[in-house]
């Protein structure tokens, strides 16, 4: 019975034994199974992720082009509505600064934005400013400083450019009490801000200042000695017009570009204008 027994067992470990040959049969099935379902998820991995990065690179590209559609609108209204009117050079600097403006805000289409050719872009405007013709380019320049340095902050807002942004800027020198005595205090009137932009090009009377302010008398003398106290304009003469100074001309323009950079986000811009809507005037 017992060699009986030991005959089963090696019987059943007989490598011939038609079970068995089944039994690793279907193993090995089930193995390849198994390596062609992982096979398969990793297809369907990579597949996903192929369409998902497409998907994203769709999005990236459509809000880009939106974006880019956007700040060449901003280029042309900003041009026609600040640029100097009378110039005889007016067109041909308006075509010279569109150029150049749309060159730049091309620069967004890219994944990362290159700090060689946003530099190349800069150095071409300061050369344009160097060789401007007349005291009044400057009005033109600042107009197009804002528009530039609005592009740059978009870029920096879509995360698509940083330049030198990490590197904290020394404020040290900054002396908080000068600074709010001698310029944000004078211009934080919004009155006193009117005169200013009053006389930016232009010299203007006592009159013409109450009729755009609204003030008379003494309110608006008040205003008017707090600009001249402060250096951001002077009287020509005794009941002369008024005109601005180079330090009030300066604190304008830096208002005007820090505006301008400021005024619109990336994640909400500005509604499109309907035919014959009018146009927030900035600083």
């Amino acid at each position: 019975m017992k060699d009986s027994g030991k005959k089963k067992e090696n019987f059943s470990e007989n490598p011939e034994d038609p079970e068995i040959a089944e039994i690793a049969e279907i193993k090995a099935i089930r193995e390849k199974l198994c390596d062609m379902h992982s096979d398969i998820k990793k297809v369907m991995e990579y597949s996903n992720r192929l369409r998902f990065e497409t998907a994203m690179e769709c999005s990236r590209q459509e809000y880009s082009n939106a974006v880019l559609s956007h700040l060449i609108e901003d280029i042309d209204t900003g041009l026609e509505r600040n640029m100097v009117k009378k110039c005889p050079e007016k067109e041909n600097c308006r075509s010279s600064f569109t150029a150049l403006l749309q060159r730049n805000a091309g620069l967004i289409k890219q994944g990362r934005v290159d700090e060689i050719l946003l530099s190349n872009n800069r150095e071409k405007l300061e050369e344009m400013r160097c060789g401007a013709p007349y005291s009044k380019c400057d009005q033109c320049f600042s107009e197009v400083s804002g528009l530039f340095t609005k592009q740059v902050n978009l870029m920096r807002s879509m995360r698509i450019y940083a330049g030198n942004q990490e590197q904290k800027p020394d404020i040290s020198a900054l002396e908080p009490g000068a600074l709010v005595r001698e310029i944000l205090e004078p211009v934080s009137n919004p009155q006193r801000l009117e005169i200013l932009k009053a006389v930016a090009f232009e010299t203007k009377s006592f009159s013409a200042f109450s009729e755009i302010t609204g003030l008379r008398g003494g309110n608006l003398l008040f205003h008017l000695q707090k600009l001249m106290d402060s250096g951001l304009i002077l009287q020509q003469h005794e009941r002369g017009d008024y005109m601005i100074t180079e330090k009030g001309f300066k604190i304008l323009q830096v208002l005007n570009e820090l505006y301008s950079s400021l005024q619109y986000s990336p994640l909400q811009l500005p509604a499109r204008k309907t035919p014959g809507e009018k146009e927030e005037i900035r600083i």
